[in-house]
């Protein structure tokens, strides 16, 4: 039996979709997702697995190290003084440093680095585990819509002379442009208040 020429151009029509269904959106979304998961990690490493961490910005370097102690406050600035840090503060720049994504990587010369600003970065954060392990992260100056940060983790040219530049978010650069009473802990004042006293009433004379 022979198929009518309309027919036959349905079903391979047909046919087609179905291939380019599969391949784009079932097989093209495994791919994609794939892709993505390998583009966003910029760390592997945990937050627990941090000893100490190294914020310098162009107005301030800043050492901090983990407390040894189990209570509050779980970091300690330990230069340019000595003292309790503020632990929300550190907590906000550890979670980018774990989670941080990268939306994108450049593969770009060595030589070109100051046109991303990362030759003279807004800030460099050096990051020593427990292990004695040690990775850092450079930022530079923003994309030129302004969404991303140019970076470089663990920077390292490539047996081709390239470099890896990487899109990270702007937060990383509120995290770490502060002055240094904001990495400090803040004080509580409460408890430096003198407790309450009521004036007891002068007992009067009677006649």
């Amino acid at each position: 039996m022979k198929l009518p020429r309309t027919t036959l151009i349905l079903i391979l029509l047909a046919l087609g979709l179905g291939g380019f269904v599969y391949f784009y959106e079932i097989r093209g979304a495994i791919v994609r997702e794939e892709t993505k998961e390998q583009k966003q990690k910029i760390f592997s490493f945990a937050a627990d697995d941090v000893q100490s961490l190294t914020v310098k910005t162009k107005k301030l370097t800043l050492n901090l190290e983990r407390s040894t102690e189990s209570s509050n406050p779980k970091w300690l600035i330990k230069s340019p003084i000595s003292g309790p840090a503020n632990d929300a503060i550190v907590s906000y720049l550890m979670d980018l440093l774990v989670k941080g994504n990268s939306d994108s990587t450049l593969s770009t010369p060595a030589k070109r680095l100051e046109e991303f600003a990362l030759d003279q970065p807004q800030a460099t954060i050096n990051i020593t585990l427990k292990n004695r392990q040690s990775h850092q992260l450079i930022l530079g100056k923003s994309n030129f819509n302004g969404r991303f940060l140019y970076a470089q983790a663990d920077p390292a040219a490539k047996p081709d002379g390239n470099i890896n530049v990487l899109l990270v978010s702007t937060d990383f650069a509120n995290a770490v442009n502060r002055e240094l009473s904001e990495w400090k802990q803040p004080v509580d004042n409460s408890q430096k208040l003198p407790p309450l006293t009521i004036p007891k009433p002068t007992p009067t004379n009677s006649k």
